[in-house]
This record gives C-alpha cells, structure tokens and sequence, in this order.
C-alpha cells in the first residue's frame, strides 16, 4: 500500500494541565514520534507534557473517506501541554489540526486552561469532540449520575459556541482510581466516533510548499531531521527548501512519515523531513517553504475579532504577546475602522479607534501590528493576541483577540515608505472664545493656539461658532497669540449684541454672553508633517 492510498487526519488533543491528554494518546496509538509521550526529561520529572507530542493509529476509513480511494485513515495526534504558561505552543499546535479533542477531568469539569483551548477552538477549528476523562475516580453507584450531569453542564456552555453539537464522550484511559478496572474504559467508542467524524480535508497542493515545523534534531550519519506538518504544497526529496526566519536553503536528502521513507509529501501530510550541515539548535519550530515564498515582516494588518471573555482592554498603543503558526512575539497595536463591510483598501480612509469596542457591530475593525523584531508571515495566516505576562494563577482569560492577516510589510522603513499611505485618521477639535468683532466680517478670537505656535498651519481653515455662523481662519492679532478670523457671510445681528464691536473711541465692548469657537479637523496619524486636514 503506498502513502496515496493513506488520508492523514490531525487530532489536537487540548485541555487544562493533568487532565489526561498523553494518557489518551498513548492508550490510542500505535506509532509514537520522537517527542510524543513525555519524552523530554524535565516533562517526565514533573509528570506533565511540555512540548508539542505526535502518536498515530490507523483505522480502516469510514465509508465516505473509502469511497474517495482511500483504503486506510491514519489518525495523527497532536498532544498540547496543558500549563497555563505554555500557552503559546497550544495556539502553535491548534493551526494545525483538522480536528480538536478537548480533554476534560470529569472530577473537576472546565477550568481555565480549558477555557481558553475552547476558545482557541473556536477560532482554529471547525469541528470539536470532547472526552469526558478519569471516570474510574467517581464512586461506581453514582458515576452514571454524575457523568451525565457533568455533560449537562457542559452543553450549557457549548450552546454558546459553534460546537453546541460536540460528541461528548466518557473513558478512563489510565484507569488507577479505588474502584477501577485495570483496563482502560471506553476507547473503542471513542475510536468509533474518531472515525465517523473524520473527514477529508481541503488541500492545497498548488502554489509553494510551506511545511511547519515543530522539532528539529540530528541523526547521526544522516542529518538533521525537521518533524512537522505540510501547511500547502507539496515537498519532494531533491527540492530547495528555505529556513525563511534564518535566510538559509536546503537540499531535501529524504522523507519519511511514522518511520517509512517516501519520495513525497503533500498538504495535510505529517513527516519528517531530512537536511545536512545544519544546526538544529538553530530551529526549535518554525517554517520552511519554498524558497521566497513566505516573508519575513516586521508588521501586519489583520481584521479585527474580539474575544467576548477577555476582560481587559484592547487600546491603541498597548502590548501585547502575538502568535502566528509557531511564533509568538511581543508587538504594539494600533485600532482603526470603517463604517462599511468589505475587504481592507489603503485608498480608504479609515478611523482611528482608542479602544476597540466589542458593543459597536456596526464598524468593520482592522489592527496594526507592529512585531518587536521581524517574524516569517504567511498571507492570509490567522493570529491571535494575548496577555501572557498576566497572573496564570488567575480564573481570567488571557486571549484577547485573533484576526486574519489581510495587510504585511516588506520593508524595514514600513512607516515611511508604506503606511505613508494608509489613511487612518484621528479626529480632534479646538476651541477658542470670540473676544469681541472688528466689524460684521472679523472676529478676533483668543484662547484657539498657544503664543508660541505656528500660525501659518492654521491659516485657511474653517471654523463654526456657537452661534452659527461659519468663517475661516485669516492668521494671527498681535503678539499673544490671539487670531482673526473672517466671517464672509457676516454676523448676525444677535451675534454682534452678544459679543460687542467697539465704542466711538475704539475701546471693546464687553460681551453679555461668550461666543465659542471650534476649530474640527483631522489628522492622518502616519503623515509626518501632521497636517489638519478638513473635508
């Protein structure tokens, strides 16, 4: 049977710390990658997972993944650390999985950390199942009782999410409680409903390959060895491949998937793929691509998506840690919205937000994300922000929002040579008091500048009064920084009772009533020159 005959379909397996996540794995797999179960010693000492595992089983396939020519469904398990710390390496594994199995203790039921994997569910996933774990520790005369209320908790949570429909279903993997069984409970349900859920996924085999990787180690006597997923495209032995956050290119010696060596590997495909002279301390995860095909950015554009269970604020100039694919970097934010739906233009000219209100459904929401050093970004590719320097320790969720990215720089000088162009603007007012008329045509006002600005970036633009009339702004009246201002239509006659003109021998009336003057305008916040821009 060759690879072609064999439909690779990726599990995540998510879920707070100790929940069981590599108990299940290993109970359902056969063949187990380099770093599946534990295998880091810091990961057996502390008796949690902290890295990304790989294990595989195969089933015969369902009869609509048979009826497109495969003949066996091989399944890949992505086993993802559960420590609120390790957050990070979550989002990298969920990007990559067809499917999401959320591990739950049944003795404890969601948690944090498994809050947040339904959350980077939601926004990485299509469909989700959700395993009821640990059942052998609930006493035998109440454990049916107690399982099926534990999942009428838990549909009420899901009918607010897109996996209100999600299977739920109950096992001991590693049966140990006071009144187990020594077998483990309810696998051979949970691979029925493994392979009747499983699909054939969309893929991309056109256009270049882009493969992720999630180890990297050598071999003795044959090079180094990058264990990941193919994204896109395809990789074969003999093709130039491009360590795109190094700026380095490789020759493709060999390939192998769970131990058996191929010529090629497509989209969906899990492998392994083997380079020389190649330090693979350089590369713990990452990317590699077809030579030029992923660019390394120092900034992006994404449509914005809030997370409705992020408390915090997500205000312009903030912080925060941002992960794509296998990379998480801190970067500044900067909000800005348009009132119409639509696809991001530059040409359009877009509003700059302080804080992005999740109530407002009617603006369409993008962000800038401005990275702390340049990261390889994939077109298109879905980032998510989040505040990891916050307390773990806290019942808060720490995802704040995720988007698509529909805008990426490619030069150093972005601000300068690109975003020059992007027209986010800020809209801002002055006011100033009419300190009395001239005559019906002229104003002299106080109060708009301060003594020491430039007049001249003034001069022209329009103001409105408080008692309605409109004028423009002629340039400056004296030393102290007041201003005239010419009214061309004329005061109306209760304008001039309100602010006075002059006596016979040139002294100023006073006003019975102060007359207030605004200056609106707008100011795009990329143009260096800071022009008030009027419409």
């Amino acid at each position: 049977m060759s690879f072609k005959d064999v439909l690779n379909f990726n599990i995540g397996v998510l879920g707070h710390v100790d929940s069981g996540k590599t108990s299940i794995s290993k109970a359902l797999s056969t063949i187990a990658s380099t770093a599946a179960f534990d295998k880091n010693p810091e990961s057996r000492e502390r008796g949690i997972t902290l890295d990304l595992g790989f294990s595989s089983f195969c089933l015969d396939p369902p009869k609509h993944i048979e009826a497109k020519g495969y003949n066996k469904l091989q399944i890949t398990l992505v086993d993802c650390p559960g420590h609120a710390s390790l957050i990070k390496t979550i989002i990298g594994g969920a990007q990559i999985i067809n499917m999401m199995m959320l591990v739950i203790d049944v003795t404890k039921g969601m948690q944090t950390q498994t809050a947040e994997c339904l959350v980077i569910g939601q926004i990485t996933s299509d469909r989700m199942l959700i395993v009821l774990n640990k059942t052998d520790m609930l006493p035998v005369e109440k454990r049916q009782l107690m399982i099926d209320k534990m999942k009428k908790k838990l549909r009420l949570t899901l009918q607010s999410t897109k996996f209100i429909d999600a299977e739920i279903i109950s096992v001991s993997a590693k049966p140990g409680g006071p009144e187990s069984s020594s077998e483990p409970e309810g696998l051979e349900t949970l691979i029925n409903t493994i392979r009747a859920q499983s699909y054939i996924p969309e893929k991309i085999l056109g256009g270049p390959a882009l493969f992720s990787v999630d180890h990297c180690f050598s071999i003795k006597g044959q090079g180094t060895v990058m264990t990941g997923t193919v994204l896109q495209g395809t990789i074969k032995v003999g093709d130039t491949i491009e360590i795109p956050s190094l700026g380095v290119t490789k020759k493709v010696k060999s390939i192998q998937m769970f131990r058996k060596g191929v010529d090629l590997v497509t989209h969906g495909d899990r492998a392994g793929v083997c380079v020389t002279q190649f330090d693979p301390s350089l590369l713990e995860r990452g990317l590699i691509c077809t030579p030029g095909s992923t660019p390394i950015s120092s900034a992006v554009i994404i449509d914005l998506n809030g997370i409705p269970y992020f408390k915090g604020e997500v205000k312009s100039g903030a912080k925060f840690h941002i992960s794509l694919g296998h990379e998480t970097v801190m970067a500044k934010v900067t909000i800005f919205s348009k009132k119409s739906e639509g696809i991001f233009d530059f040409s359009e000219e877009h509003r700059f937000e302080e804080v992005f209100s999740k109530e407002d459904g009617s603006l369409s929401r993008f962000l800038l994300v401005e990275f702390e050093r340049p990261v390889p970004v994939v077109p298109n590719s879905i980032l998510i922000g989040s505040k990891l320097d916050s307390d773990i320790n806290s019942n808060l969720c720490r995802l704040a929002f995720h988007g698509t990215v529909v805008w990426l720089a490619t030069s150093k000088d972005y601000l300068k040579s690109e975003l020059k162009n992007l027209k986010i603007y800020k809209e801002k007012s002055r006011e100033g008091i009419v300190e009395r008329a001239s005559n019906e045509y002229e104003v002299i006002v106080k109060d708009l500048v301060r003594k020491e600005t430039n007049v001249e970036l003034f001069t022209g633009l329009k103001v409105q009064l408080s008692s309605g009339e409109t004028g423009t702004i002629e340039g400056t009246f004296g030393q102290s920084g007041k201003l005239k201002v010419r009214i061309m239509s004329g005061l109306n006659p209760e304008t001039m009772t309100k602010i006075g003109g002059k006596k016979k021998k040139g002294e100023p009336v006073i006003a019975s009533e102060p007359v207030i003057l605004t200056l609106n305008f707008k100011r795009y916040i990329f143009d260096e020159k800071k022009r008030m821009i009027q419409s």
